[in-house]
């Protein structure tokens, strides 16, 4: 049996839990997004992938995403694992993680569960208050197999982009830019709510979402380390000083726009910072993190400034945050990168600036793939859904709003 350690086995634990709990962070902050009458259906959205990701995850999802590489030839062609660890067959108390053999493997296939469970509710945010239940689970199903499962895989788990040289410290192509591209692709399909909704109901619920989200993504960032080293402490605080950084820069922005300071521009801002850290969190050295979190404010600002004139009806700016800031992530990653902070020896690499054009140009390649992917397949998935059952609501649930017309529930009682 090899040797586990103690240290790094708790702190993976311990990244698991705060990874998990970001999910409800999540049903937090889009719920007060949301009006009253759209609360439950949101949150649930989240909650759900809690219970069914995981179902898949234990089925399937673990051995696509990682059983077999391209490098040996024992995956599908470097695009999807092999399904010898389906049901977690073959995983005993003595198997090593892959990314570290002091870590056994089922603290490993728990903590990118927790990845699998958050990524497609992201999405949620984009189409809310117009998707009925039953064409969301089929989607997330379906999302999940055919673009969550496929990008583990090619990047993290020894597929074909992996081979290229591709990085992604903790999911800015893997969760983020797919994400955001797959919402994009859902408003453009589903297309605008009926009736007009003003939303935003509770600047209180979507603050508890970002305190539990920022908190939580030290986990998802730091524990992409996957031990405790130097590396997983500049880690953390770039997640930090990126977050910090685009919260103000976002805030001034949205002061100078109209004239007063709002609390929600300042929250927006921070997750920005976050999705746009994620992917070279572990990489970049802390002053390269404070100019991606500068960047990342005005990007994104400027992103959902044009999203609505657009008029694109992304109710929860999952695109303009998400989708854009991972993309840039990961662009700036292949600008900042350096041996300096992450060692070529433990998997780091030098970006553009220290001379390694190479590298630059395959993070343009993975990120232009992974968006025209989400969004090819997420416009295919819901054309078929519509053929099995409708993917809007009726105008008439809309007007009572979902809670009540989808799941007969109610966030708040009636006034007396």
């Amino acid at each position: 049996m090899p040797h586990i350690d103690t240290g790094n086995t708790g702190f993976m634990l311990l990244c698991t839990s705060l990874v998990m709990l970001m999910t409800p962070g999540l049903a937090f902050f889009y719920g007060g997004l949301v009006s009253r009458k759209n609360v439950l259906t949101i949150m649930m959205q989240s909650f759900v992938s809690m219970g069914w990701t995981t179902v898949l995850w234990f089925v399937c999802g673990f051995s696509m995403c990682f059983s077999g590489d391209h490098k040996s030839g024992t995956d599908f062609a470097g695009i999807i694992g092999n399904f010898d660890w389906a049901f977690l067959n073959g995983i005993t108390l003595s198997t090593p993680s892959p990314v570290n053999d002091t870590i056994p493997m089922i603290v490993w296939c728990a903590y990118q569960m927790m990845f699998a469970i958050i990524t497609p509710a992201l999405i949620t945010g984009a189409f809310a208050n117009r998707v009925t239940f039953k064409a969301y689970m089929l989607f997330l199903t379906a999302w999940l197999l055919l673009v969550y499962f496929p990008f583990v895989h090619m990047v993290w788990g020894g597929g074909i982009l992996a081979e290229w040289g591709v990085k992604d410290f903790a999911g800015g192509i893997v969760v983020h830019n797919i994400a955001g591209i797959a919402a994009l692709a859902s408003v453009l399909y589903v297309g605008k709510r009926r009736v007009s909704d003003k939303g935003l109901h509770s600047i209180p619920l979507v603050a508890l979402g970002t305190g539990l989200l920022w908190f939580g993504w030290y986990g998802f960032n730091a524990g992409s380390e996957f031990r405790v080293d130097s590396i997983t402490a500049v880690a953390f605080l770039n997640t930090d000083v990126a977050a910090s950084f685009a919260a103000v820069v976002w805030l001034l922005l949205d002061w100078g726009t109209s004239k007063k300071p709002k609390f929600l521009g300042l929250l927006t801002g921070a997750v920005a910072g976050l999705a746009t850290i994620t992917p070279a969190a572990g990489f970049v050295s802390p002053p390269m993190a404070c100019l991606i979190g500068i960047i990342a404010g005005v990007v994104c600002f400027y992103a959902v400034a044009l999203k609505n004139r657009l008029q694109w009806d992304d109710a929860l700016d999952v695109w303009g945050v998400h989708g854009v800031g991972g993309f840039i992530g990961i662009i700036m990653l292949g600008l900042f990168a350096s041996t300096a902070w992450n060692p070529a020896e433990t998997g780091g690499v030098d970006g553009l600036l220290r001379g390694n054009t190479h590298f630059f140009l395959v993070q343009l390649a993975a990120v232009a793939i992974s968006s025209a992917w989400a969004f090819i397949f997420t416009l295919g998935m819901l054309w078929l859904i519509e053929r099995v059952t409708p993917v809007k609501v009726p105008e008439d649930t809309e007007v009572v709003g979902l809670d009540e017309g989808l799941h007969g529930e109610q966030a708040y009682a009636a006034a007396p």
